[in-house]
């Protein structure tokens, strides 16, 4: 067997891997059926779903030809180091840190911070760009998850714990 396109071949993969882990998971929930989901019912579908189309994609891989293999390069370390610090760096803006005693810092520094931390993951970081970037994100999401939605998270540092 020859893989024709290494890059869609391994994304099969993820695909597949990603779809069975979510169906797999989803089996520990009620599931219901059609007219009355459980909360299983969502990621087993999507699971099934994604699996199948990493299967295709696998598939397409081994079959279709492609002019230079579609080899799968470098790594880029340097973007998923910043991109996954910054989601880090979120979640633990939004909950805090109870063990070390850091409480939360709120939503909107929480976006601010990510955003400045994932901008660093390109080739080029504008300081101007990023600081609008940030606060049209920080109003947006204050908007949707604490106006309309009501969700039940900090804003901002409860400046009592400091």
């Amino acid at each position: 067997m020859n893989i024709k396109s290494q890059k869609d071949f391994f994304s099969g993969l993820m695909f597949m891997g990603v779809g069975v882990a979510f169906a797999w998971g989803a089996t520990g929930y009620t599931l219901g059926n059609g007219a009355r989901m459980g909360p299983g019912y969502f990621p087993l579908v999507l699971g099934i779903l994604l699996a199948f189309l990493g299967g295709v994609i696998t598939f397409t891989a081994l079959v279709v030809e492609t002019v230079d293999g579609d080899k799968v390069g470098k790594f880029a370390w340097k973007p998923l180091f910043f991109i996954i610090m910054a989601n880090l760096v979120f979640g633990v803006c939004i909950g805090g840190l109870p063990s070390i005693g850091l409480p939360p810092l709120g939503l909107i520094i929480g976006i601010f911070l990510l955003t400045f931390i994932s901008s660093n993951a390109g080739d080029e970081f504008k300081f101007k760009e990023v600081v609008v970037l940030a606060t049209i994100l920080a109003v947006m999401s204050y908007l949707a998850f604490i106006v309309l939605l009501k969700l039940q998270f900090p804003v901002w540092p409860v400046l009592s714990k400091f």
